[in-house]
């Protein structure tokens, strides 16, 4: 049986010291966040997600979920009970809007719930997450009788949500739907097509579920200039607030999928279903957005979970599984074998885990402090400066995170050798479902693209300025410890590379676009490499600090240290090489014709 137990005093950790979360106390939102609640918090979330939704995981992963004659779908065993315990104990109010239901704490405390829910129980975890994006996007685009008929349900854990983007024919491009609005005489409009790969598209969870579905009305343009978003009903909501007839949407059929079984994957089908149409006609891609950044992040938060979940359980076999001696002799001679941690390469994995999977948490956990700031900070320019890093970084904590957490993920399985291929041990089951999160909400290479061909020049390349003077500066400051010495120095070092880089694009990337696209997947990961290892500095600063103040945990501080050292000396290094791989340009990539691939 697999293992989680919450990284709750990591979590505190990032929280009350890295990011002192306090020290925001004068901002709107801020005003409760003090030690001892955030603590109180994330030790209840962590005892909440380890002890209910954990056991849940190989459940939901062997029974999958069963779609009925009439259209609808019941979850696996247990996960109906779970998500009324969810809903009851206010879990996804935590930082929804105190005007809709919720609790208006910061993200950050919002972001730590996600990453122990996804650990947990990535499938269970993604029926109340699918809301967010939904409950973000009405709340930006919805009018006020949207909002009042809507949110609060939504943010209350009533109703879910779910995002309808893709169809059988277009993934990414989604100038290409097909979904019809055709507009009634009432106001509201028929919406006809079909939609796959929909998330949550139904369940047994809730009475109602809220779907946003992008379609064209009758007269728009069939690029994405003509999309329009429409708020499409599971059942009709009365004027009173009570539900109505069933809307004319069902589940084709459930996807059968890799990963996630526990999770509803439906193919929705919409026969004239009744919409309501979200903010202005053909101006659904504004919207769509707001509901693909939130949800970009939180797939950022599930490459991280799946990594968090393995390490635990890779950790647990090497500290019980003896096998072979220690390179410098028997560690245990009055054993018959050592245990696995003697072993440089199986530390080598746990090492990478480890510096990733704190590295992450801390960048996720500063990018949600973000998001607040880009919303609450006291000045325009405080707030368009946090607006700009979170901007910049959401593709890379999507793309990155979710590539490494999947790479964490395998490693542990490696770690556990023949017994990890084996599904009752559960390693596969981490790996499987890792794997999902670098392929939706938008694939790890529209990730790099969207980095590289959208984020770097906005307005004028500000976003990627500023975070270069953020590294300068956090580097220059360092000084005394030798940890900190050596990360800075390394840290620098990586982003004269990502400089270098990024300047290529700008020389190279206006005379052959192949350029980018053949550099960006690159591109992300030196950003990522960077973007930790801008963490790990601060965290090394922080943990050398504590200890020489004096501290009852040492052990806990100085593994910050040791992790920090191995990000500068196994990570930060990998920048050169990356910075080459851009700069060999997309000549040779492009090179060959199509017929040449083929085998036969």
């Amino acid at each position: 049986m697999p293992v989680y137990k919450a990284p709750t005093r990591d979590a505190r950790f990032v929280v009350n010291e890295l990011l002192a979360l306090e020290s925001y106390g004068n901002l709107p939102g801020f005003e409760n966040a003090t030690p001892d609640m955030t603590d109180a918090v994330i030790d209840e979330a962590g005892r909440f997600t380890s002890e209910v939704i954990a056991p849940l995981n190989q459940v939901g992963d062997a029974e999958g979920c069963t779609r009925h004659a009439d259209g609808t779908v019941t979850t696996p065993t247990g996960f109906k009970d779970a998500y009324r315990q969810y809903r009851e104990g206010a879990w996804g109010t935590l930082a929804a809007p105190i005007e809709f239901g919720g609790q208006g704490l910061p993200h950050v405390i919002g972001f730590v719930m996600e990453e122990f829910l996804a650990s947990a129980n990535q499938a269970f975890a993604m029926y109340p997450g699918l809301a967010n994006g939904a409950i973000s996007a009405i709340v930006a685009k919805g009018s006020p009788e949207q909002h009042t008929t809507y949110l609060p349900k939504l943010v209350a854990g009533d109703w879910l949500g779910t995002m309808n983007l893709t169809e059988p024919h277009c993934g990414t491009d989604l100038g290409l739907i097909r979904t019809r609005a055709v507009p009634a005489v009432d106001g509201s409009y028929a919406i006809t097509g079909t939609k796959i790969f929909i998330s949550a598209g139904d369940h047994d969870l809730t009475e109602n579920i809220i779907h946003l579905v992008l379609a064209k009305t009758p007269d728009a343009p069939e690029s994405s200039k003509g999309i329009s978003l429409f708020i499409v009903p599971k059942i009709m909501v009365n004027a009173d607030g009570s539900l109505g007839a069933r809307n004319a949407v069902s589940v084709g059929s459930i996807e059968h999928k890799m990963g996630i079984h526990g999770n509803a994957t439906c193919v929705m089908n919409y026969d004239g279903a009744t919409g309501f149409l979200v903010g202005e006609e053909n101006k659904g891609l504004a919207a769509m957005f707001i509901m693909m950044n939130a949800a970009r992040l939180g797939v950022g938060i599930q490459g991280l979970a799946q990594a968090e979940v393995a390490y635990q359980n890779g950790v647990a076999y090497a500290l019980e599984r003896r096998q072979g001696r220690a390179m410098t002799g028997p560690a245990e001679p009055q054993e018959k074998a050592d245990h696995l941690f003697v072993h440089p390469d199986v530390r080598r994995m746990l090492m990478d885990a480890k510096s990733f999977t704190e590295g992450m948490r801390a960048l996720c956990l500063w990018g949600a402090l973000q998001v607040d700031l880009s919303h609450k900070a006291g000045t325009q320019h405080e707030r368009e400066a946090a607006d700009d890093l979170i901007s910049l970084l959401t593709p890379v904590i999507k793309g990155y995170g979710t590539d490494l957490g999947y790479k964490t993920a395998t490693d542990m399985q490696q770690i556990w050798g023949g017994h990890g291929y084996i599904i009752e041990n559960g390693m596969d089951q981490f790996v499987r479902d890792a794997r999902i999160a670098m392929i939706y909400e938008g694939a790890n290479g529209v990730q790099a693209m969207d980095l590289v061909g959208r984020k770097l020049a906005l307005n004028g390349g500000r976003a990627v300025q500023a975070l270069f003077a953020l590294v300068d500066a956090e580097c220059a400051a360092a000084g005394g410890d030798a940890t900190e010495t050596l990360v800075a120095e390394r840290l620098a070092k990586a982003c004269g590379e990502l400089k270098a880089a990024t300047m290529w694009f700008l020389q190279n990337g206006m005379t052959n676009p192949e350029n980018i696209g053949a550099g960006a997947y690159a591109y992300m990961h030196l950003t990522g490499i960077v973007a930790v290892g801008l963490m790990w500095l601060k965290m090394a600063r922080l943990a050398a600090r504590t200890l020489t103040d004096g501290t009852d945990e040492t052990l806990f501080y100085e593994a910050k240290i040791t992790c920090a050292r191995h990000w500068a000396e196994r990570f930060l290094p990998q920048a050169g090489a990356l910075r080459r791989e851009i700069e060999a340009g997309a000549e040779a990539i492009m090179a060959l014709p199509a017929e040449a691939f083929a085998t036969a």
